[in-house]
This record gives C-alpha cells, structure tokens and sequence, in this order.
C-alpha cells in the first residue's frame, strides 16, 4: 500500500463490541499496510471508555477520542478526520456490523490508474442483517434520497466508507452529513466508485435510532442537502505556472 490509511470508528455504547471489531481491523489491515485506528466515543456511559483505555496499553496503532457530551455520529466522523494523521480515511460502524475485512475493498480504487478524480468510494450493503421494519424504512429512504438528489447510490447509509481527508473537510458540515457524503463529494466535482459489501447482524448492544427518528431528521436534511447542491460553486481554480506563463508571454 502506497498510501497510509486512518480508519475513523464512531460509536456510542459499544462495550460488547468495541474490542473485537478493533482486532478484525488489525487483522484486516496488517495485511495491506500501514494504518492508525481512531475510535471516537460519543460520551459513552457503559463502560466503553474503560476498555478503551486498557485497549491503548497493547494497541500502538490504537487513538482514542472522547466527547464531553453526545454529538452523534456525524460529529464523531468529523472528530475522527479532523485528527487523523492520514490523507484516506475509511470509516466504518462501531457495532459490529460492518465487516473490518471489507475494508481492502474500499481502498483498493485509491490505486488505480484514473484515481486522481477519485473522492469517495462508499460501501453498499448486501444482503442486510436487520429486521424487515429497518430494511424496509432504509428502501424508502434511499428511494426518495435518490430521487431528489440523483446521487447514484444505493445504499448511502453503509458505515464503510473511503475518502480523501483534505476533499472531506472542505465540505459544508452539518449533523447527518454522513448519510450524504456521495451528493457532497459529487458536488464539488469529485467521482463517487461503489462497492458491494457484506452485512452481519448485531451481536450485542441496540440501536441508538428508531426508524421514525431517523425519518422525521431525514426530510429536513435532504431539503437541506438538495438546496446545497443546487448553490453549489460551477468553477474550480488552478494555479498558473509561473514558467508556463513567462513562455506565453514572450519573456526568455
């Protein structure tokens, strides 16, 4: 691997799931080269913190942020790339379901031939561990998200994600950006790459979420996204070369 990798994990009360999502993530990079770990606990009250603290003792590659108070995931993600060491970030859920081992996957476009236009690469589930009442709210919402915004994504509320850290933060940062990053980076000119990913179900722990939360904040945010893109900026500036530019203007 060329490029060094932070992996940002957001979560909130996690003690059952924490630790052994933290060695798949070891195990899954280890492999492919190097990388840091940043959890962000969101004010966690169930005694994640403590394990997290016995976790840094072992775990060099291991950071820990915590919050004072609970932000939410998307400040959680925001925390964990605004501390990152790393130019790519990936992101993935601190419950479980998100495979770690999937995580090669997302990094692997960052290598290609055609990577320079590249800004995100999200994950999209298949194949999904949930109950039918969540699988079915998550199609309406990404049904009606698709429609309105036309980002070609399936599935933008997978956690496993792959980004470019300095295209990230020059996004317009909001709670519940998270659920949007394909419309944000496709805004500002950036190609959006897919792929498929597997699910598991929660071993321990719940939702932080019900699915009539998560509807009644969506409709808000994606008024709020579809306006931001239709005021979004037409034009990219690039630097003249100074020797480029003597030569065009006839001096030696």
């Amino acid at each position: 691997m060329a490029i060094p990798v932070s992996i940002v994990v957001p979560c909130r009360n996690e003690a059952e799931n924490i630790l052994p999502l933290i060695k798949g993530i070891v195990q899954s990079m280890s492999v492919i080269g190097q990388f840091e770990i940043i959890v962000v606990d969101d004010a966690s009250d169930d005694g994640m913190a403590g394990l997290l603290d016995e976790e840094l003792k072992t775990r060099a590659e291991l950071r820990v942020l915590r919050h004072d108070r609970p932000g939410g995931q998307s400040a959680a993600i925001h925390s964990g790339v605004v501390a990152a060491s790393h130019d790519l970030i990936c992101t993935l859920d601190g419950d479980g379901q998100n495979p770690p081992e999937e995580l090669a996957r997302l990094v692997a476009p960052f290598f290609l031939a055609d990577a320079a236009t590249l800004g995100l690469v999200a994950g999209q589930r298949v194949g999904r561990k949930d109950t039918l009442a969540r699988r079915l709210a998550s199609l309406l919402a990404n049904t009606l998200r698709s429609f309105v915004l036309r980002d070609g994504t399936r599935d933008t509320g997978c956690g496993l994600k792959c980004f470019r850290r300095e295209v990230f933060l020059t996004l317009p940062y909001f709670d519940h950006m998270h659920r949007y990053l394909p419309a944000l980076f496709a805004r500002d000119g950036w190609r959006i790459a897919h792929v498929d990913v597997s699910h598991r179900p929660r071993s321990a722990g719940r939702s932080h979420y019900s699915n009539l939360q998560r509807g009644i904040v969506g409709i808000f945010d994606l008024m709020g996204v579809a306006w931001l893109l239709r005021r979004s900026k037409k034009t990219r500036a690039t630097e003249v070369d100074r020797t480029a530019a003597a030569v065009a203007g006839g001096k030696p």
